[in-house]
């Protein structure tokens, strides 16, 4: 049996507040740590929590079996609640929650070390100057064979169990009660990821690694064709005896991007942020919109990376005006024209659309947070 052991009960004093139940991008470092232990190869996991989480721990649904325990006032005692709710023999993956961006490949490859060499414990080596210093005198020291060790760390669980039995205080993880008792763990590749939420810096720095990932949106809109009005679409007015009804110029086009990109970014839509009900939008040209829908998305450390739109139009043809559309909006979001698909087509004769009644459009929007969008 492969077990995790997810450690849930510190205080988060330095951070300021309850860092692992605390949303972040809409998911917990509890939930994040638990999931990539599962997709990491864990059959059940005991969480290890203290008086003020264990009701949350213990409505949290994880996949797989869980047991849910008190910790201690340490982490020592806090693993060995832990050890003690297993049964014995298999392997025991030991994981600190607050490391929640870990990928669930280091987890997988600390048990297939675990399987082979009874240990498998996440490590990277130490690239950096080390010195040793009093204030007084001043000491480099050699960083060759130096690594800083992460979670999880992975054992036999008869072995790691032995070794928290003869525990006497001083070890400050796990791989270190096993190396003083059992034997040298061996080192697999951590990950920069592993980084542990401890600081302030540390909650900002997980903030953006959520909005590194791609986010996809969609967006429809219609208006209704009537005369009298002239006919806009991606910021191109084009000859026709009727145009598109609404509060702002109508662009359903545009409309639908806009609602693309919001939805990318978790904002809303755009009759939530510029309703027709404020007369500061009445006739408005909707490339004003977009403009400043790009702006709240890059607020958040976001960029629109690409769109791509359909024009649901039985007449007129649209189809010499289709690159000016795409130039448009291109110069709206910072995007090269190369970015920004615009494609139109007949309903047939069906539906309003077919009927001349109205015109509608769909759109998907790619978005990027700022870390990827600089990779790409």
């Amino acid at each position: 049996m492969i077990a995790g052991i997810l450690l849930c009960a510190g205080s988060a004093a330095r951070m300021g507040f309850d860092k692992l139940l605390t949303p972040l991008c809409g998911r917990t470092a509890v939930e994040r740590s638990a999931a990539l232990l599962v997709q990491g190869g864990c059959k059940t996991l005991v969480l290890v929590g203290n008086e003020s989480n264990e009701a949350t721990l213990a409505a949290l649904d994880v996949g797989v079996p869980k047991t849910v325990v008190r910790g201690g006032k340490t982490r020592t005692e806090s693993v060995q609640s832990g050890l003690n709710a297993l049964p014995d023999g298999g392997i025991v993956v030991i994981h600190d929650a607050a490391r929640c961006f870990t990928p669930a490949e280091c987890v997988a490859a600390s048990i297939a070390s675990a399987r082979q060499y009874g240990s498998g414990v996440l490590a990277l080596p130490i690239h950096d100057t080390v010195v040793r210093t009093d204030g007084a005198d001043y000491e480099t020291l050699d960083r060759s064979g130096l690594f800083a060790t992460q979670t999880p760390q992975t054992f036999r669980t008869d072995e790691i169990r032995r070794a928290y039995a003869l525990a006497d205080g001083g070890a400050t993880d796990d791989a270190a009660l096993y190396a003083r008792h059992i034997g040298t763990p061996r080192l697999v590749p951590g990950s920069e990821l592993a980084r542990k939420l401890t600081t302030a810096a540390d909650w900002e720095w997980a903030k953006k690694l959520c909005n590194t990932y791609p986010k996809i949106g969609t967006g429809f809109d219609t208006h209704r064709l009537v005369e009298g009005r002239k006919l806009i679409l991606g910021g191109v007015e084009i000859p026709y005896e009727k145009g598109l009804l609404g509060h702002s110029d109508a662009d359903v086009l545009i409309h639908a991007i806009i609602d693309a990109i919001l939805g990318a970014a978790a904002l809303g839509d755009i009759g939530k942020l510029f309703p027709d009900t404020d007369g500061a939008y009445r006739g408005v040209d909707s490339r004003v919109l977009l403009r400043r829908a790009a702006d709240m998305v890059q607020k958040r450390d976001m960029t629109v990376r690409h769109v791509d739109a359909t024009v649901l139009c039985q007449r007129p043809k649209l189809r010499p005006y289709i690159d000016r559309m795409r130039e448009n909006i291109a110069a709206e979001l910072g995007l090269a024209a190369e970015s920004v698909s615009v494609k139109a087509t007949t309903t047939e004769g069906m539906n309003d659309e077919g009927r001349g009644l109205c015109i509608s459009a769909q759109a998907i929007a790619l978005v990027l947070g700022a870390a990827d969008a600089a990779k790409l």
